[in-house]
């Protein structure tokens, strides 16, 4: 297995307890197309359950010449985002981003250059805030027979400060994973594991605690049921007695829909339950 980046060394378990459940919105849509010049399309709409409906469209462009990759987006805060990427060209293994954002009504313009240098044991990134500070967030992580070991720190140019720093450590196989991090200056602590049962059945819990705040364990667990190959169920719940539902299904060939449904199962006569539905439509 190829070493992920710091923020994935608890990814098996964290997608399993967070992507697809569709509560957390009232309405999401997306809308992707590819033109015959090859330019890919993306177009998204969210309706949250309290404020204001949000998206955006999306643009993208690779040229296979130059190894470039442009990607241009325009959001309903009025918004442009532009990024620029450059893959395996400066050196085997490292890709570069330039990222651009710009917001016409107030004239603000930032500007921020990421690096990825992945190798077979080693994957590291660098995230530089090139307007604002400057600031710089940095990250690495090695691999070795699944065993993983990394860490994160902030850094304040300006200031010349260390403004944050995490740790983590992993043990990654394709039937089960188990990772346990150290975040926020090694004041949140969590444990996660994954452990894929079979073809058709997933499991996962994680365990947080904040070591300023509280002295309580948050606990979730999940699971996930693959019904048949166009289909899947998903469930969870955590300590506070939150507990959701998802069902995903393909109805046809680029059509996809889901239905989520949260429930606070202390509070059922009280109106804190959550419905939400996603379709997606790829052409």
């Amino acid at each position: 297995m190829s070493v992920p980046a710091f923020s994935d060394i608890a990814k098996p378990s964290n997608d399993l307890l967070n992507k697809d459940f569709y509560h957390t919105t009232a309405t999401n849509i997306e809308v992707k197309s590819k033109a015959p010049n090859g330019v890919t399309f993306n177009v998204r709409g969210k309706s949250a359950h309290e404020g204001s409906t949000s998206g955006n469209i999306e643009a993208k462009y690779f040229d296979a010449p130059s190894g470039l990759t442009l990607t241009q987006a325009w959001t309903t805060a009025n918004v442009l985002d532009t990024k620029v990427e450059l893959e395996d060209k400066i050196a085997k293994g490292l890709r570069a981003e330039v990222l651009t954002n710009f917001l016409p009504n107030s004239q603000k313009f930032g500007a921020k250059l990421n690096l990825y240098f992945k190798q077979p044991n080693f994957h590291g990134r660098a995230f530089v805030d090139v307007l604002r500070g400057p600031t710089a967030n940095i990250d690495a992580v090695i691999g070795h027979e699944g065993f993983l070991l990394g860490a994160e720190a902030g850094f304040d140019v300006q200031k010349a400060a260390i403004t944050r720093y995490s740790a983590g450590i992993g043990y990654a196989m394709p039937e089960y994973s188990a990772a346990l991090t150290a975040a926020n200056s090694l004041s949140v602590f969590s444990a996660s594991y994954y452990h894929k049962v079979n073809s058709e059945v997933e499991a996962g819990a994680r365990a947080t605690w904040d070591s300023k705040s509280s002295n309580n364990v948050g606990l979730e667990v999940a699971s996930k049921y693959r019904i048949d190959p166009a289909s899947f169920a998903k469930a969870k719940v955590n300590d506070r007695g939150i507990a959701a539902l998802a069902y995903n299904i393909r109805l046809r060939p680029g059509v996809t829909v889901g239905l989520g449904l949260s429930l606070d199962t202390q509070n059922l006569n009280e109106a804190a339950h959550k419905v939400g539905t996603s379709f997606t439509f790829e052409g």
